[in-house]
C-alpha cells in the first residue's frame, strides 16, 4: 500500500474503532460503506451475492398487503417487479445524480432543509427512496435522514441517542461515488429489500443493501445492526440492472 493510501485511510474517521462504536449503529454501516469504496479497483475479492438475492423481485399477489397513496398523495401501484431500469430524470443532490419524478415515484416532498422524501408505495419508489436516501447520507443530510426517514426500531433509537449526545453520524468527508445500476431482492407493499451497485471515480464499484418499510405513508429506512452484512465489494455490473444518471 501506498504512502498516500496509507495517510487517507489514517486520517479517515470511519476507520477508526472508537468513531464506529461511539455513533452508535447507524454509523457502522455507513463505516463499511466508506472502507468499501475507498479500495483502489481491483483490490480484495469480490464477495458473494446474498443468498437471497435475485435480479428482478416478485412476490404472490396474495402476501401483498393493499396499496395506497403516500403522505403527499402519490399514487400507489399493484406491481411487485422491476425487470428492467425505470426511465427516469436525474438531478444532483450534493455531488451525486438521483432520479426524481415528484408527480408519479417521488420525491414528492423536498423539505426547507433539502430532504428528499415522500416517495410512492411501489418498486419504482422503494427504488427511488433508496437512492435519494443514500445520496442524502452522503452529501450532508445523514442527521435529518435518521431522524426523519427511518423506521421506528432499536436501531433507529439508538441513532436518535448518538445525535442527542452531540455524535457525528455524518462521519466527515463522504465517498464521490455515482449509481450504477441496482437489484431488488424482495418487495411488497409493505417492506422491501434494494441493493444499489456504485461505481467510484477510479472505476471501481461496491453495492449497499438496504431494507426499507411502508410506515406513515412513506419508504423509510430500517436501520440494520452492526455487522448486518449490508455492504459488499463487487468486481463488475454482471448481476445488477444498469441505471445511472451519469
Amino acid at each position: 500500500m501506498s504512502q498516500s493510501t496509507e495517510s487517507t485511510t489514517e486520517s479517515n474517521p470511519f476507520t477508526k474503532p472508537g468513531f464506529i462504536i461511539a455513533a452508535a449503529l447507524v454509523v457502522a454501516l455507513i463505516a463499511a460503506t466508506i472502507v468499501i469504496f475507498l479500495l483502489p479497483k481491483g483490490q480484495g475479492n469480490a464477495q458473494p451475492a446474498p443468498a437471497e438475492s435475485s435480479s428482478t423481485a416478485a412476490v404472490s399477489p396474495s402476501a401483498s398487503a393493499e396499496t395506497g397513496e403516500s403522505v403527499c398523495g402519490l399514487p400507489g401501484s399493484n406491481e411487485t417487479a422491476l425487470g428492467a431500469a425505470p426511465q427516469s430524470k436525474w438531478e444532483l443532490l450534493g455531488t451525486m445524480a438521483v432520479p426524481t419524478d415528484p408527480s408519479a415515484a417521488g420525491p414528492g416532498t423536498v423539505g426547507t432543509d433539502g430532504l428528499r422524501s415522500c416517495f410512492a408505495q411501489s418498486p419504482t419508489g422503494a427504488l427511488y427512496a433508496t437512492a435519494n436516501m443514500w445520496a442524502s447520507s452522503f452529501n450532508g443530510y445523514a442527521k435529518q435522514l435518521y431522524l426523519e426517514l427511518s423506521a421506528d426500531s432499536p436501531s433507529r433509537d439508538k441513532a436518535v441517542q448518538a445525535i442527542k449526545e452531540g455524535k457525528d453520524v455524518g462521519g466527515g468527508t463522504s465517498p464521490k461515488v455515482q449509481i450504477a445500476g441496482f437489484m431488488i431482492h424482495s418487495y411488497t407493499p409493505e417492506a422491501a429489500v434494494v441493493e444499489l451497485a456504485f461505481k467510484t471515480a477510479d472505476g471501481g464499484y461496491g453495492a449497499i443493501s438496504t431494507s426499507l418499510l411502508w410506515e406513515d405513508g412513506d419508504w423509510k429506512l430500517d436501520i440494520p445492526p452492526a455487522g448486518g452484512g449490508a455492504v459488499r465489494q463487487i468486481s463488475d455490473l454482471s448481476s445488477f440492472i444498469r441505471w445511472a444518471g451519469v
